[in-house]
């Protein structure tokens, strides 16, 4: 089954963003360091989804370009599919452009990999594999 998994958010500082969602009421989780992706992390569950704040941990990353280039704010959608190398073997076949063609392990020690904007309507999207 599909579900959006997590909501991506580029921010330049996890203590101040984070702030509103605690005053919320919501939990934070502890930071968790991405080293393939130079960043780190908090998760913050939402229903069945969560809010993903990514702040770079180095200069040269992607979501530190992000920030120099749009500022603040959406950086990606990941959706939930319930077979990761099935999905991505389907849109390869498909034609589908994809940031690395290596699945990855992220946050969480969960397997991902982000389709090219390009092949989704500008949005950078990350699939994810169910668990």
């Amino acid at each position: 089954m599909f579900h959006i998994d997590h909501l991506g958010i580029a921010v330049k500082s996890l203590a101040a963003a984070k702030g509103i969602y605690q005053k919320l009421g919501l939990t934070v989780s502890e930071e968790e360091v991405v080293e393939g992706e130079r960043v780190k992390v908090v998760m913050i569950p939402v229903g069945e989804s969560r809010l993903e704040l990514l702040e770079p941990t180095s200069e040269d990353s992607t979501v530190a370009r992000f920030l120099a280039k749009r500022g603040e704010g959406l950086h990606h959608v990941s959706l939930r599919v319930p077979d990761l190398a099935a999905s991505v073997a389907k849109l390869k076949q498909d034609g589908v452009r994809f940031i690395s063609d290596e699945i990855k392990v992220g946050a969480g020690g969960h397997r991902y990999v982000f389709v090219h904007p390009s092949s989704a309507g500008g949005v950078l999207l990350e699939l994810v594999e169910g668990h």
